[in-house]
C-alpha cells in the first residue's frame, strides 16, 4: 500500500501531518509524533505581537533605561506562559531536526508588513524544511474595506516570500467574499501552498467576573466540511499544494480531505483529546480501508471527490444548502411546535 504524498514539494510517506499546536513545544512529542506516524510536524507559532513586544521592550531599555518599563507590554501575556522566547524556538527547530528524519515546517502567526517577518529568514536558517504563515486577522475598523484587509495579507504573504527560499504555506480563515479568487491572488503573491483553514477562536464573556475570557474549544468531524468543501471547488482549479486543517479526528476524516484533493490533512485535536499514538491506529484503519477496496495508493484517490469529479458538482453549491434544509425531518421525540 502507497500512503506517500507531495506536500510543498515534500516527499512525504503518507498525508497525516501534526499541525501546530503546543505538543511541538516538546521535542520529545516531536519524537514520539514521528514514532507513531506522523508524515511531518508543523511547529507551534511565534506571533508578530510577541515579537514586535520583545523588541519595544528592547529598544525601550536601550533608550529609556532599565529603571523603567514598558507600560504596553503588560496587555501582552507573560513570555513564560505565553510562548517561549524566538531564540528558544529556533533552537528547538535545530534540535528537532538533529533527532527526527520527517520535515519540520515553522510556523509565524501574524497580518501586517514590518520587522517581524526578518524571523522567516531565522526559521529557515536553523533548519527547517517549509514555513507556515498563519494570517489571524479580525478587522473592527468600519473604515476598512475588504478591499484593504485582502491587500494587508497579500503584502504579508510577498513580506515573507522575499526573505526565504523554503517553500511558504499560508493559512488563512475562510472570511472572503470570493475565496477562489483570494486562493489565486495568494498564490500569485508567493504562496506555495494553501492550508484551509484557520479556526477563529471566539472569546466569551463571564457575567459573574464581568470580563472577555478566551476559551478553546476543540474541534469536531463536523469542522472538516468547510474546508472539505473549498478544497474539493479549488483542486483543479489553483495550481497550489493544499492541506485541510480544523476537524480532523480519524481515518474517514483524512480519506476525505485526500477525495476531495488535499495533498495532506493535519490533525490536532484528536491528538490533545486522546494521545499523539492515535496517528498509528489512524493510519493502520486507513490502510486497511484501502485495502480492503482494493486502493493500490494515495495519489489513485486523491482528487476522486473533488468538484469536477463528482456525478453532481452542485453538490458543492447552493444545492447542498437547499438539500439539507429540505431533509429536516423530527425525530420522534422531538417537541415541535409548527
Amino acid at each position: 500500500m502507497k500512503l506517500n504524498t507531495t506536500y510543498l514539494s515534500l516527499k512525504l510517506k503518507n498525508p497525516l501531518v501534526a499541525s501546530a499546536s503546543p505538543l511541538s513545544k516538546d521535542p520529545e512529542n516531536i519524537l514520539a509524533m514521528e514514532d507513531a506516524g506522523a508524515s511531518a510536524v508543523v511547529m507551534y507559532s511565534l506571533f508578530e505581537e510577541q515579537l514586535n513586544a520583545q523588541s519595544q521592550e528592547i529598544d525601550h531599555f536601550l533608550n529609556f533605561g532599565s529603571e523603567s518599563y514598558s507600560e504596553a507590554l503588560s496587555y501582552f501575556p507573560d513570555m513564560d506562559h505565553y510562548n517561549v522566547g524566538p531564540d528558544e524556538y529556533l533552537n528547538k527547530i535545530r534540535i528537532a531536526k538533529e533527532r527526527t528524519k520527517i520535515p519540520i515546517i515553522g510556523s509565524l502567526n501574524g497580518v501586517s508588513e514590518g520587522g517581524w517577518t526578518e524571523y522567516a529568514t531565522q526559521i529557515e536558517q536553523a533548519g527547517a524544511d517549509a514555513l507556515e504563515l498563519n494570517i489571524y486577522y479580525i478587522p473592527t475598523d468600519p473604515a476598512l474595506t475588504g478591499e484593504m484587509i485582502e491587500q494587508m495579507y497579500l503584502d504579508v504573504i510577498k513580506s515573507v516570500k522575499a526573505k526565504i527560499k523554503i517553500p511558504l504555506a499560508v493559512k488563512v480563515g475562510p472570511y472572503f467574499s470570493s475565496i477562489p479568487n483570494m486562493a489565486l491572488r495568494m498564490v500569485d503573491a508567493g504562496a506555495d501552498g494553501l492550508v484551509l483553514f484557520n479556526r477563529f477562536y471566539q472569546p466569551d464573556i463571564n457575567i459573574e467576573k464581568l470580563e472577555v475570557e478566551p476559551g478553546l474549544v476543540l474541534s469536531s468531524s463536523y469542522d472538516m466540511r468547510l474546508p472539505m468543501r473549498w478544497v474539493a471547488i479549488l483542486h483543479d482549479q489553483i495550481p497550489v499544494s493544499m492541506a485541510i486543517t480544523s476537524g480532523a479526528h480519524n481515518f474517514e476524516d483524512v480519506l476525505k480531505g485526500v477525495m476531495a484533493g488535499a495533498d495532506v490533512v493535519m490533525m490536532t485535536s484528536e491528538l490533545l483529546r486522546n494521545g499523539i499514538y492515535r496517528i498509528s491506529e489512524i493510519l493502520d484503519d486507513m490502510q486497511a480501508w484501502m485495502t480492503d477496496r482494493e486502493y493500490e495508493s494515495v495519489h489513485q484517490m486523491k482528487g476522486s471527490m473533488n468538484y469536477n469529479n463528482v456525478a453532481e458538482p452542485m453538490a458543492y453549491e447552493r444545492a447542498n444548502y437547499l438539500k439539507v434544509l429540505n431533509s429536516w425531518r423530527p425525530a420522534p421525540d422531538d417537541v415541535y411546535l409548527g
